[in-house]
């Protein structure tokens, strides 16, 4: 492998360096390797549970519906950085040029602006499955799934392209060296030659909107599903409940929390330990997820089984 320091024969000046992923710790490769590990855990982790999802008929509801629409984000998620950082390190570059820096930035400003929303439709499904069952298959039919679906994959977009061109319009100068193993809308700001103290005032906003307000409706929704939980006569069933809200609670703490800290505290207080923040958003939540979802779940367990035949491994 190349000196990453010394190869830049084919950077330009309009290229961004990407100092990778905490450059001066030593032993790097063995990070670097640790996180291709989890990267194939991950993918395998989400298109198999996608590919079970779609198979078994018995999962072909609006919780599961939508939890395969969350797989799929976060594999698409985690493959938007970790490839390019794997490319950069193995190869000894560390150039991106413009046009890709911004392509990152819009899927990775996409991609969780849509786990934010579809956070929250999958939090109403449960929400209207446990405190009012009786209306659940009027409420949540395959129509309105699908809309919940659109509307999240399609409010991330449109928020992300308006940002993302926005964040590309400003000039940046000088070394253009992006401290993160991404282009993290943040860290690019940094190397911009203007103020853009005021546009951070607006993704402060933007993240109001797309993590606080769904925040607020979650924790909401969960206050009404544990009052109704608590007035619930089955034990089995306040267990099973309980066991349903929990998975989407260690989810949302996974993603919500680092994302405040990244997108709602100005560029200027960004130090390393936001690099750390920025791993468990790209890297380790889409790998947990589906052991969060699946390992708790015995209809996707079943659905496994089926998959496998006589299912000998999993006993």
């Amino acid at each position: 492998m190349r000196d990453q320091n010394v190869d830049r024969g084919n950077e330009t000046l309009t290229d961004f360096l990407l100092l990778g992923l905490f450059p001066e710790l030593p032993y790097i490769s063995i990070l670097i390797t640790s996180i291709l590990l989890l990267y194939v855990a991950a993918v395998a982790g989400n298109a198999t549970l996608i590919l079970l999802i779609w198979r078994d008929l018995r999962l072909h509801t609006p919780m599961y519906i939508l939890l395969s629409h969350f797989s799929l984000i976060d594999l698409a998620l985690i493959s938007t950085t970790v490839p390019k950082m794997a490319i950069n390190f193995f190869s000894g570059k560390r150039n991106i040029s413009k046009v890709a820096c911004g392509t990152q930035i819009f899927f990775l400003f996409a991609l969780g602006g849509s786990e934010c929303l579809l956070l929250t439709m999958m939090f109403y499904d449960r929400y209207v499955a446990i405190c009012n069952p009786l209306r659940y298959t009027v409420i949540m039919n395959p129509r309105i799934c699908l809309q919940m679906a659109l509307v999240s994959w399609s409010g991330g977009a449109l928020n992300s392209l308006i940002n993302t061109i926005y964040t590309m319009h400003f000039p940046f100068c000088g070394s253009r060296e992006i401290h993160y193993f991404f282009c993290e809308m943040p860290a690019v700001l940094k190397v911009s030659c203007e103020d853009t103290s005021l546009y951070e005032m607006a993704v402060s906003v933007i993240c109001i909107v797309f993590v606080l307000l769904p925040l607020g409706l979650i924790m909401s929704s969960y206050l009404l599903i544990f009052l109704t939980v608590l007035h619930m006569n089955s034990p089995e069933g306040r267990r099973k409940a309980m066991a349903t809200c929990s998975s989407h609670l260690a989810v949302m703490s996974l993603y919500y929390g680092p994302a405040m800290i990244i997108y709602m505290t100005p560029h200027s207080f960004h130090t390393s330990e936001q690099e750390i923040l920025s791993m468990i958003n790209t890297i380790f939540t889409p790998m947990l997820n589906p052991l969060i979802y699946s390992l708790r779940n015995k209809e996707v367990l079943a659905a496994l089984r089926k998959l496998m035949g006589r299912g000998f491994f999993l006993r």
